[in-house]
């Protein structure tokens, strides 16, 4: 199995990806923002997704990146197996390159999914990602205008975008961890 990060050359699994991200949300009868052919092009030809093709060019998973409050937040979202690769941890190798690559594109940024999902929530867990509460998300209306093709939405919207089925984790970088620390150190000594 290879594991690529996108380019035009994957263009071509643009509609098995999509169908797939559908069918699997319907299955489970959870919630899942479908994505245009177009958003998923882009993504893919941005360079801004990985995608997992066996020996024999069969797509096999993919996951992208998307950027909120200038670069503050990414999310690492639509990760989606194809039924006849899951159950062999592909997800997981495909959450941990995603993640690589949210790294390197966006070193300082804070990284964050939503899903319904436990074995996601286990794969975040392991790679530090933390139960947060929606407000410790980015508060960028384009990302919460996503969630309108979730099933879920007139939940969500009813909370006030506070919270939903969906659990809310999150990665803060070290650099990002020390700064607050400083921070609220300095206002310890300050008023000591």
């Amino acid at each position: 199995m290879k594991l690529e990060v996108s380019s035009e050359k994957h263009l071509l699994y643009v509609e098995e990806i999509r169908n797939e991200m559908e069918d699997s949300a319907k299955k489970r009868g959870t919630g899942i923002a479908r994505r245009s052919s177009d958003y998923l092009s882009k993504k893919i030809s941005e360079g801004n997704a990985v995608i997992a093709i066996d020996e024999n060019g069969t797509w096999a998973g993919f996951c992208y990146i998307e950027t909120w409050t200038n670069g503050e937040y990414v999310a690492n979202s639509g990760l989606i197996v194809s039924p006849q690769f899951r159950k062999m941890g592909l997800a997981t190798q495909i959450k941990e390159r995603i993640f690589q690559l949210s790294r390197e594109k966006y070193p300082n940024a804070k990284i964050f999914g939503l899903t319904t999902g436990l074995a996601v929530m286990k794969i975040n867990s392991k790679m530090g990602y933390k139960p947060v509460i929606y407000s410790e998300l980015t508060q960028d209306d384009q990302f919460w205008n996503g969630c309108k093709n979730c099933i879920n939405y007139d939940i969500l919207m009813t909370k006030e975008r506070k919270n939903c089925l969906c659990t809310a984790m999150l990665f803060v970088p070290d650099n990002i961890k020390e700064s607050k620390n400083n921070h609220f150190e300095s206002i310890k000594n300050n008023n000591a």
